[in-house]
């Protein structure tokens, strides 16, 4: 049987072909690696094959799905969590079916989420630059101690519960909003509704999934509600965010630090080296001009646990679909 992998990375083909070896010895797939990511204009190169894997960047269109139905593919499978990106209506009526990777080492994005907070908020990342020049100053570079501080998270699936766990040890008040509580969470923090949360927090965390109802969530009215100064990290979906409303609030000082790694449009720029080209994105090159703006290139999930747990989860997805016609990570319209 066979797959294509659209947006293949070197990375990528590192940990499918290890787990594909090691722990698929029964039955091995081929799987075809195509840098590309999936459009109109490159769904042809999945001809041949028996089902399609894609990520985060790639347009699963119902174009491109009626064009993968022609070409005799019935299976999607996302090496992500996040299925936005798909039109899963037009899936499901082509007979086309989804699978996803619904948790994947939720401490890596947690993890990450911390990383980012501690680098803007003790100017680690300045401090290296400075250092390796022979400047030893100190001007600049104060910080504040996380510790005492309150933390309001936006979200508290698996990841948020990493996140609460982490501040929590850190000494953190952990304040958290989520229409679908945990109780697990609440051995961490209590739940507030969300313009409470935006206006007691030092820092804001986003961790809740991308859908029509959190698009722009963070928005021009909802950082109006933010504490002065205050810190937002968004290591969940671009869109979660309203990114020039984010500018004014920086602008105005409103907000206090901006970290983020994910951007609403990544795609022509995330998961590839640009450094030899011109970037034409003027509103990230103006979020870049920010010294209280920290952005990575969407690799909070990028640990080794993670990348086997993807690759496990993908091809094990696959094989329970081919030997039962379904399995439990299916993905369908709501």
């Amino acid at each position: 049987m066979k797959l294509t992998l659209f947006g293949a990375q070197r990375y990528d083909r590192t940990f499918f072909d290890r787990v594909n070896r090691d722990a698929f010895t029964d039955q091995q797939f081929v799987i075809d690696y195509q840098e590309a990511l999936l459009t109109e204009a490159t769904v042809a190169l999945a001809k041949g094959s028996d089902a399609i894997c894609v990520f985060v960047n790639d347009q699963v269109t119902k174009p491109v799905l009626e064009a993968l139905k022609d070409l005799g593919i019935g299976v999607v499978l996302l090496r992500c969590a996040g299925y936005n990106q798909i039109d899963l209506a037009a899936a499901q009526a082509l007979g086309i079916k989804v699978a996803r990777v619904p948790a994947y080492s939720p401490e890596a994005v947690a993890e990450h989420t911390l990383a980012l907070i501690m680098t803007l908020n003790r100017h680690t990342h300045r401090a290296f630059n400075r250092v390796r020049e022979g400047n030893f100053s100190l001007d600049g570079l104060l910080g504040q101690n996380l510790h005492g501080k309150t933390v309001g998270l936006i979200g508290t699936g698996k990841i948020g519960l990493a996140a609460a766990r982490i501040f929590k040890g850190f000494g953190c008040r952990v304040l958290a909003s989520d229409p679908v509580p945990s109780a697990e969470f609440k051995a961490y923090g209590e739940y507030v509704a969300l313009d409470v949360l935006l206006a007691q927090s030092d820092i804001v965390s986003l961790h809740c999934p991308l859908l029509p109802a959190t698009h722009h969530l963070i928005n021009a009215e909802h950082l109006a509600l933010m504490k002065q100064g205050a810190m937002l990290v968004n290591t969940s979906r671009g869109a979660l965010v309203d990114t020039p409303a984010l500018i004014a609030a920086l602008k105005s000082r409103k907000l206090g630090a901006l970290a983020i790694d994910v951007y609403e449009q990544e795609g022509p720029l995330f998961f590839q080296d640009r450094s030899f080209e011109i970037i034409d994105d003027e509103v990230f090159q103006r979020l870049m001009s920010f010294p209280n703006v920290l952005v990575t290139g969407h690799q909070g999930f990028f640990t080794t646990e993670a990348m086997t747990e993807i690759a496990t989860v993908t091809l094990g997805n696959w094989q329970t679909l081919l030997q039962t016609g379904t399995c439990v990570n299916l993905v369908v319209p709501d």
